[in-house]
């Protein structure tokens, strides 16, 4: 998931610092959100500056405190209500606090601001799921418009109930060599967050392995996967623990 806004490209200048702790991220991308705060120089900026607010929440989430980063995230957006709508980021980091109810909203909002992102419904989705059930989730899937990533088409189409794990990857598995890491990553971590919805906790281990291990790449949602097996209490082989490339998508 990403939009080109300053907060995006905070959360790559953040990510660098934290790339030992944690699928191009869902480009959950397009059009951009409200106007971020101009950049303000380290020596200039207050302690609760926007900026720092949301370096600090990104660190914090993928240091494995998710509750603690949505708070900050919380602050931020009371500072800057305006910018709500744009931080995908928070969302993802309610959904893992288990404020399910916060995280989808955040999606509903953020869907104002980038409508073509197929991984913003599916985050919603999860979200709806684990406050009530997956058939809730499907009932009220967010509209979505064209989103031309692989296999976004697909992990769609098992979202909205009409597709299945076996067409996520074969579209995953096709295409360019330089590309299949990186659309395997993206479908492990969606097959895995599905499964795990569904309460098939042995499926949803299995696909999250694969996301952060064989096919773990090093963008944002890359750590997510790497985060999640680490909140779930999950062990990767310890050959693929830190094999996932250098990559500045997100």
């Amino acid at each position: 998931m990403h939009s080109p806004n300053f907060f995006h490209r905070i959360c790559f200048a953040a990510s660098l610092v934290i790339a030992t702790l944690t699928c191009p991220a869902s480009t959950i991308h397009a059009a951009p959100p409200p106007a971020a705060p101009e950049p303000v120089p380290p020596a200039e900026r207050p302690p609760d500056s926007p900026q720092q607010l949301f370096a600090e929440a990104v660190q914090l989430f993928f240091a494995g405190k998710p509750a603690a980063s949505a708070q900050l995230f919380d602050i931020l957006i009371e500072q800057r209500p305006d910018l709500t709508p744009g931080l995908w980021q928070r969302g993802l980091a309610l959904y893992y606090a288990g404020r399910y109810d916060d995280g989808r909203r955040q999606f509903e909002l953020h869907r104002t601001v980038n409508p073509n992102d197929v991984e913003n419904p599916a985050w919603h989705y999860l979200c709806v799921a684990r406050a009530t059930s997956p058939e809730q989730a499907r009932a009220e899937l967010l509209p979505v418009g064209h989103d031309a990533r692989v296999p976004m088409r697909e992990i769609l189409g098992l979202y909205r109930g009409d597709g299945s794990k076996a067409e996520v990857l074969a579209a995953a598995a096709a295409g360019d060599a330089g590309q299949r890491r990186n659309q395997l990553c993206y479908a492990h971590l969606y097959l895995g967050l599905y499964a795990e919805a569904a309460g098939d906790t042995a499926a949803a281990k299995d696909h999250l392995l694969k996301a952060a291990g064989p096919f773990g790449m090093d963008h944002y949602m890359g750590r997510v996967a790497k985060l999640h097996v680490l909140l779930r209490g999950w062990k990767l082989p310890a050959n693929e623990s830190n094999s996932a490339p250098q990559d500045k998508g997100t």
